[in-house]
């Protein structure tokens, strides 16, 4: 019987990331191997990359210089090391990757990383394996499933893939180019996905796609679905708690997604709404098919279907031709919406995308100006609204002992972390917590009801007691 060979895979970037990070190992594991955290130990090493950050794929080629070193230690050991680029940073430079570091030996594409087995094989063979094509197959359908041992050793929450891709070829954004056109998956196959997380332990899911709120999966029916009815369907699954989406487009905001926001008590009100910009004329060199009173719009629809609603947004700041008005405009946005979180950026150009070729630049010094302005009333934003929550009663998920002894940490409905001093036991459920204070971004309180019958243990969902 032969030893298992050790993966590891460093991921960079968004939620869709981790998720295929996840598939990645599923999909490998019946070939042997078995994850490691290092990997100067591993013999094959996985970057799964993101184009979207800036120097993204710069950030790459420092860690294959790293990865260099590595491979030859290995070497002098007796040992083969192989190194894979996947993700979108591979699906963008392909050949490229390989001719400026050769230590690679695969290069794949996130709409191929179902066929690893076979081009790492190649690669043995042949001493390069290069996949950046769009299939026509759907990848779902070849992908291993993931173990129980594998569901519950990732824990209570886990992301699913719903949509993959995107038609709304944004100036600044890469994804159309590196994730191809908008892709929704049939609402069985995701139901099975789910069904199966669920039996085994998972009480939060979180629906992923480039623009999840586009989804239109066939239906059991034979027609389209939007994602608010696929929200409803799952949320009659036993043993889904809590569900939630990323990320969002406001055009894309329908009646059923706002119903699902009223009627479902298992759908989170926290939703992370990208808007970029407040300034009209820059949403529209941005291609983003809205304006800023549309936003407000939007915004308007969910807070009249549920009044504890928060949002969490995008910001770009720098855009190129962004004038001191444009930027007010922005802060204007923030003022008004009102953030419970958000990211924002210095606009950085990305080769190939429509506004890498636009001339009026924002200085350096005006770009590290306009953030620190936006981040200053954002992270006003977002303490208010923690600090809001202080002496209140709040339902928590918990999901693993925090770093210090005794504790269980979980997340309120928000995704803010808090902190009870309790039994490992209460890991897998959602109890009421009073929260006490505030220390950062966390809480600390204490559980204010004894556990109930209703809600079993993790061990018990997981083996079905």
């Amino acid at each position: 019987m032969k030893p298992p060979r050790k993966l590891h895979i460093k991921s960079y970037g968004c939620q869709m990331n981790v998720y295929d990070a996840q598939r990645m190992v599923d999909t490998l594991a019946p070939e042997g191997f078995v994850e490691t955290a290092s990997a100067e130990e591993a013999d094959l090493v996985i970057l799964n990359t993101c184009h979207i950050r800036e120097k993204a794929s710069e950030k790459v080629y420092s860690e294959l210089g790293r990865l260099r070193v590595a491979k030859d230690e290995a070497a002098r050991a007796g040992r083969a090391m192989q190194i894979a680029v996947a993700g979108c940073v591979a699906q963008a430079e392909g050949e490229e990757i390989v001719r400026r570091a050769p230590v690679v030996d695969v290069v794949v594409g996130p709409q191929s990383y179902h066929h690893l087995p076979e081009l790492l094989k190649r690669a043995g063979d042949e001493g390069r394996a290069i996949e950046t094509e769009f299939p026509a197959a759907d990848k779902f359908g070849f992908l291993a499933q993931p173990k129980p041992d594998a569901i519950r050793a990732r824990g209570i929450s886990a992301f699913v893939t719903v949509q993959e891709g995107c038609d709304k070829f944004c100036t600044f954004c890469v994804v159309p180019y590196t994730r191809g056109a908008e892709v929704s998956r049939p609402v069985a196959k995701i139901v099975d996905d789910v069904k199966r997380l669920a039996d085994n332990g998972v009480r939060e899911l979180t629906l992923i796609g480039q623009n999840v709120n586009a989804y239109h999966g066939e239906g059991p029916d034979g027609k389209s679905w939007r994602l608010g009815s696929l929200l409803e369907h799952l949320a009659r699954i036993p043993g889904v708690a809590r569900l939630r989406y990323s990320t969002s487009h406001p055009r894309d905001v329908d009646d059923s997604l706002i119903a699902a926001h009223r009627d479902l008590g298992e759908l989170m009100p926290f939703v992370h709404l990208p808007v970029q910009s407040g300034s009209d004329r820059i949403l529209a060199a941005m291609n983003r098919k809205h304006t800023a009173d549309d936003y407000r719009r939007v915004i308007d629809r969910f807070r009249s279907a549920r009044q504890d609603i928060a949002f969490s947004s995008d910001f770009i700041v720098g855009f190129p031709g962004e004038s001191e008005q444009d930027f007010l405009a922005t802060l204007a946005l923030v003022t008004q919406i009102g953030y419970a979180a958000a990211y924002s950026f210095k606009y950085s150009a990305r080769p190939g995308t429509p506004a890498a070729d636009l001339q009026e630049t924002v200085s350096p010094a005006d770009m590290d100006q306009r953030l620190e302005r936006l981040q200053e009333l954002i992270d006003s934003q977002q303490s208010a609204f923690n600090k809001a929550a202080i002496g209140s009663t709040v339902d928590v998920l918990f999901e693993r002992p925090a770093r210090k002894e005794g504790q269980i940490v979980g997340r309120t409905a928000f995704l803010q972390p808090a902190h009870v001093m309790a039994s490992p036991d209460i890991i897998g459920k959602i109890l009421p917590v009073r929260i006490d204070s505030l220390e950062r971004y966390s809480f600390l309180g204490e559980l204010v009801t004894p556990r109930t019958a209703r809600e079993p243990a993790l061990s018990q969902i997981a083996t079905g007691a």
